[in-house]
Order: C-alpha cells, then sequence, then structure tokens
C-alpha cells in the first residue's frame, strides 16, 4: 500500500537543517553537541515510526519533483530503504555520544566542522535508502561523496590530503559509472524507478545492452563497497579519526555501494532476469576472491585500524555474495548482514579509539596485556570479533549461518567453502589480538601480527596521523645534521604534530600497563557506552534477532520478492 507522506522528506532534512545550526554553535560546544545529539534522537524517532507501517507493507513516499519524461526525485521508504535507514540513524546516535569523548579526550581541531560534516553525510546516508529510483539514489550517492570528504582529510595532514584525493578519484570515478549506467536503464526502458522484483522492460530489452548496463551500475556501486580491484581507497581512508571510521568506512559510505548493489539486484535486474542473462556468477567470483583475499591480507597489519579496514572490505562482500546467489536464504543472510556487520565492526572501531585516546597505542604488536589497562573494551572487541568469526550467540554468527545455508541449497558448494575458510581466516586475525591482551604481558609474548612488509606492518602508512618507518631527520639550517629518528607516530597527533606533553606515546609504559579494573576507570562514558551498546547490540542480534527487528524487516523485503522462495 502507497501512502503520501512527508517523513522520508523529513528524515533527511532533520539534520540537513542542522548543519547551520552546528556552524554556528562554535564558540559554545556544549550547545554545539546537544543539537547533534537533539537532532541524532529526532532522527531515529522519525525513521523509526514507519518500522510498524513497513513491516506490515506500507510505503511512504515523498514527491520532491518531476521531471517529465519518466524522471523524478521521489523519497520511497520500503522495506529495504527502512532497513539501511534505520541502522544508520540508530548507529549515528550512537556514534555522536562516542565522538564528544573521542574529539575533546584528543582536544581535535575542527569540531564544529566535524560535526557538521557528520550531519551532512547522515542526511546524505539517509537520502540513498530512500531514493525511489535510480536517479534519486544517484544524487544523494554522489551528496554522500562531497560530504565525507572533509571527516577523510580532517587531519588536515599530506596523508589525510592524499587519501582524500584517492577517495574522491575512486567515488567519482564510480558515480560516473553509476551514472552511466542509470542513463542506459532509461534508455531501455523509459524508466529508472524501483520495482521489487526488477524493471519489466529490461526483460524485452536487449541483452548485450541490459548486461552492459549492469555492468556500469555493478562496478560503480561496488566503490563503495570496496570490491577488489576498487577497494584501495578503504585502507588509506583510515587516516580519518576513528568515528569516522567506525559509522562512514563501517555504515554509512560502504554501506552505501552495498545498498545499491542491492538495489539493482532485487529492484532494478530481479533475480530472474540476473540468471537469464548470466551477470549474478561473475558477481559471487568477484566478490568470493575479495572477501578471502582482503583475509589474507588483513593478517599482515600491524596497525590495528588497517587490520580492521581489510576486513570491512572481507565482510562486504558476504554481502553481495549473498545477493549475487539469488537464492532465498542467502538473500536474507546477504541482507542481515548489512547490520550484524554494522553493529559488529563499529565495536572493533570504537575499541581501537579508546585505545588509542587513552594509550596512544595503534599497533598490535605494541598490545600485549592490555587487557589489565582496558578490560571493558578488550571484552567488547573479543564479542565483536568472535562475531565477525561467526561463533554463535553473535549477530554475524546468524547471517553467516544463512548465507553457508543458501549457497548449499543453491548447489554453490564452492562458495560456501569459501565463506567457511574465511570464518577460519578471521579466527587467524582476530584471535593473537584478543590472547595477547588477556593472556601475554609486554615482556613475555610473541611477535604479533605476524609479517612487515609491502602489504602491512611497520612499512604502512599508519591511520590516525604519521607514518611506520624511522628516518634520520637533517636540520637544513646552519647546516646542522642529526641521526635522531624522527618521533613514532604514537607522538603524532592528527595534525602530525609532536607532543612533548604526554607521559606516554604508544604501548606499554615503562613498568607495564596499570591495572584499571572492570568498572569503567579505563576511559570516559562517553566513548565507553556506546562501546557496550554497539557490543550488546551485536548479542542481541545474534540471540533474538526477530526482537532485534532486522531480521524480520529483511524476511518482508525478501518475502516481497516475486519468484523467490522462503
Amino acid at each position: 500500500m502507497i501512502e503520501p507522506s512527508i517523513r522520508p522528506l523529513a528524515a533527511v532534512l532533520v539534520s540537513a537543517l542542522a548543519i547551520p545550526v552546528i556552524l554556528s554553535l562554535k564558540s559554545r560546544p556544549n550547545v554545539r553537541e546537544g543539537v547533534t545529539l537533539l537532532v541524532a534522537g529526532s532522527k531515529l524517532a522519525i525513521v523509526g515510526s514507519m518500522v510498524p507501517g513497513v513491516l506490515s507493507g506500507t510505503v511512504y513516499v515523498t514527491d520532491i519533483a518531476d521531471f517529465g519524461n519518466g524522471l523524478s526525485l521521489v523519497l520511497r521508504a520500503d522495506a529495504l530503504g527502512v532497513l539501511f535507514g534505520l541502522l544508520a540513524s540508530l548507529l549515528w546516535l550512537v556514534t555522536s555520544f562516542y565522538s564528544i569523548g573521542y574529539m575533546r579526550g584528543l582536544s581535535e581541531h575542527a569540531q564544529t566542522r566535524y560535526f557538521a560534516s557528520f550531519a551532512a553525510s547522515v542526511a546524505s546516508a539517509i537520502g540513498v535508502a530512500f531514493g525511489a529510483n535510480l536517479l534519486t539514489l544517484f544524487v544523494f550517492y554522489e551528496l554522500l561523496t562531497v560530504s565525507t570528504y572533509p571527516l577523510v582529510t580532517h587531519d588536515e595532514t599530506d596523508e589525510a590530503r592524499a587519501a582524500g584525493r584517492k577517495y574522491l578519484t575512486y567515488t567519482f570515478g564510480g558515480g560516473v559509472a553509476v551514472l552511466g549506467g542509470t542513463l542506459l536503464v532509461y534508455f531501455l526502458t523509459g524508466t529508472t524507478a524501483f520495482t521489487p522484483g526488477g524493471i519489466e522492460a529490461l526483460a524485452t530489452a536487449d541483452p548485450t545492452l541490459a548486461k552492459a548496463a549492469f555492468a556500469l551500475l555493478a562496478a560503480g556501486f561496488g566503490v563503495k563497497a570496496a570490491l577488489m580491484p576498487a577497494h584501495s581507497w578503504l585502507p588509506d581512508a583510515m587516516v580519518a579519526p576513528t568515528p569516522v571510521s567506525g559509522l562512514l568506512h563501517a555504515v554509512a559510505v560502504v554501506k552505501s555501494g552495498i545498498f545499491g548493489i542491492a538495489r539493482i539486484v532485487l529492484d532494478v535486474f530481479g533475480t530472474d532476469l540476473m540468471a537469464d542473462l548470466g551477470v549474478a556468477l561473475p558477481l559471487a567470483a568477484v566478490a568470493a576472491f575479495t572477501l578471502l583475499a582482503s583475509s589474507v591480507i588483513a593478517l599482515r597489519q600491524d596497525n590495528l585500524k588497517r587490520r580492521l579496514a581489510y576486513s570491512t572490505i572481507s565482510q562486504l562482500s558476504y554481502i553481495v555474495l549473498g545477493l549475487a546467489l539469488l537464492e532465498g536464504n542467502a538473500l536474507i543472510g546477504g541482507l542481515l548482514h548489512i547490520p550484524a556487520h554494522a553493529f559488529m565492526k563499529l565495536t572493533l572501531f570504537f575499541c581501537a579509539g579508546a585505545i588509542h585516546v587513552e594509550t596512544h597505542t595503534d599497533d598490535i604488536s605494541d598490545m600485549a596485556g592490555i587487557g589489565a589497562r582496558m578490560p571493558l573494551t578488550m571484552a567488547a572487541f573479543a564479542v565483536a570479533a568472535a562475531g565477525m568469526a561467526g561463533i554463535p550467540l553473535v549477530a554475524g554468527f546468524v547471517s553467516k549461518w544463512y548465507l553457508v545455508i543458501g549457497a548449499l541449497e543453491g548447489g554453490q558448494t564452492v562458495f560456501a567453502a569459501a565463506l567457511l575458510v574465511s570464518g577460519i581466516l578471521n579466527i587467524a586475525y582476530f584471535w593473537p589480538i584478543v590472547y595477547q591482551a588477556y593472556f601475554e604481558t609486554p615482556e613475555h609474548h610473541d611477535d604479533k601480527p605476524l609479517i612487515s612488509g609491502l602489504l602491512g606492518g611497520s612499512e604502512a602508512v599508519r591511520p590516525d596521523g604519521g607514518e611506520g618507518r624511522e628516518e634520520p631527520v637533517t636540520e637544513t639550517d646552519g647546516a646542522v645534521e642529526t641521526d635522531e629518528p624522527a618521533p613514532e607516530p604514537e607522538h603524532v597527533d592528527h595534525l602530525g604534530k609532536f607532543e612533548e606533553d604526554h607521559e606516554h606515546h604508544g604501548g606499554p609504559p615503562e613498568g607495564g600497563w596499570d591495572r584499571r579494573g572492570w568498572l569503567g576507570g579505563e576511559s570516559t562514558w562517553f566513548m565507553l557506552g556506546p562501546i557496550l551498546t554497539a557490543a550488546t547490540l551485536s548479542l542481541a542480534l545474534g540471540i533474538a534477532p526477530r526482537l532485534a527487528v532486522f531480521l524480520r524487516i529483511v524476511e518482508t523485503v525478501v518475502g516481497g520478492l516475486p519468484g523467490v522462495a522462503l
């Protein structure tokens, strides 16, 4: 049932209109953060108010502009859109609390710009979620790129600017491909409107042109989904502050690419036409290669955020693989992994950020025994890491169970095997972190992680500032030279400045980690609260997925597809 409603537009505007208000409050940071939290809560309430109706079959529609000839800007909150919109708005609220603790904990510069850019980014993400056609989706997809660029380059260092240029090059290139695919779909069908089961006119279009349209759209959205070989922007974008890495690179940006692929599979081409055109198998093959290759690369990363970045690349491909298998349970698993991965990966990034703020430690090889210093943080990390590996009672197990069952039911044993192998690799690159945090000491620990080299380790560019090599510093004034090494990256803040007033810069201090106990003394509750909230959401989705509502939304999406059996 179609219901005209202002709510889809209101969900976009509530954070968009907050941008000038946040910018005007630069001199009043407490009020600025209060406005951010109020707007985030309002957005969640608006999106959440549509969930009961969507579950009963209602679709909320806001017409913005009609250009004639089948072209229009329309917002539509259907089940798939609400899945992404509810996730983004919920986690923006959680991340807003975390951002206050993180940005103030590091005395970050440009905090007003940061919070304003966050509001713009989430407004764009909700526009992506509620886009009713390819044209509307494209507009907000590009706005998301523009609004997130200041967050990627927040540090204003050479490394951050280089990462930002690479981010724009990749994502705008993907946007051009999406626009080309959109124009080709319009040329073939006369419409770009999303239709459950696919646009009917595409089934009678020229198969070669239809395949070309699918290739353009899949490649364009695949950039932000970090499908190989268009993935390298994501690890480099980890130079951004950790809350940015968490929400935008575990939720909004990368999930917008995944969401775009879901739209073209389910609502533009449809599962039947994809099978007839033979485009599903190549997409599944790319996803399977990406999830395995990125897991192997993750094993070699010493910097924690870079390891999490390659883990993200792998986990995103689980979703693409589920969509490409075109089978009911696989589709459920793929779509359910959107919130499952978001909760777990956000927990992991939050933990990495708390470790950075409290101990200035970024490298896994410096974290032996850190469980004594940060017990709650590392416990939450362990929960999320277990879920990423598919351990029962955490969100990742439920979604991956559906994925494996779907692959087996569809006769795609090779893809089921790839999923299982990737789960083993997840254990291989997460377990050493948890083990050494609790069961080793700085004096007695193995070298973890594993191998330095071009693919990772100490030679990689370090997120949160600096690079991993020690190089001599040459003084040019007065021809005085010194062989003293450059400051370690833990001595460098986001602006690349040496912080001489810190008592400790990375790794355990002299005498080892001090013990903080399990009552929250390890950090502020502005950071610990969101960490524990995200970890709790991971457990809730793993233990009672239907009560957590996301599985019910996913079942509504897949159940409404013609020709898909559950």
